[in-house]
């Protein structure tokens, strides 16, 4: 498998087998620990797809969090709270309806993927959103991701941002 859309199929099939609630809370617990989320105080999470790692319960820690939000080819930052308005998206994501604030508040940005490997490069959906956003930044990124999707090497492109730390369950 060394192209990305067989890759994508892969860590799809997958992530449907993996106790997915038991992984979260493993990873939710190792991020609560590490310094880049101590230290932040803007933090910056997704809202989780079926099957992908859900970081919600972090909402209940002292901390401004941020949803990304999605127009055009161009993904913004918008405030959230535990409890607030969400609209689906026309990618079927949930997304906060505040409105978008600078980027730049960001301490920390923790980033979603289907797969990473050991450089800290993601699979993603395929969309480039994420990699023109963080493009954009220089703050800390972790990329969370169940240990059996986490693999040597992926294929990578000039455009491909690294995250600065993936962490597993």
């Amino acid at each position: 498998m060394d192209n990305k859309t067989d890759l994508r199929l892969w860590a799809k099939s997958i992530r449907k087998t993996l106790p997915i609630e038991k992984v979260s809370t493993a990873i939710v617990e190792k991020i609560r620990q590490h310094c880049f989320y101590k230290n932040a105080k803007n933090v910056m999470l997704f809202y989780p797809l079926p099957y992908e790692i859900n970081l919600l319960t972090l909402l209940e820690d002292d901390k401004s969090f941020y949803l990304p939000k999605v127009s055009g080819k161009n993904l913004f930052v918008c405030p959230f709270t535990k409890g607030g308005k969400l609209e689906v998206s026309s990618f079927n994501i949930k997304e906060p309806c505040s409105a978008p604030i600078n980027p730049a508040c960001l301490d920390l940005i923790i980033v979603p993927a289907l797969a990473a490997d050991k450089s800290g490069f993601r699979l993603g959906y395929g969309g480039g959103f994420y990699d023109r956003f963080l493009s954009q930044t220089n703050c800390k990124t972790i990329l969370p991701i169940a240990r059996q999707l986490l693999i040597d090497k992926l294929p990578s492109e000039k455009f491909d941002i690294p995250v600065d730390l993936v962490i597993t369950d």
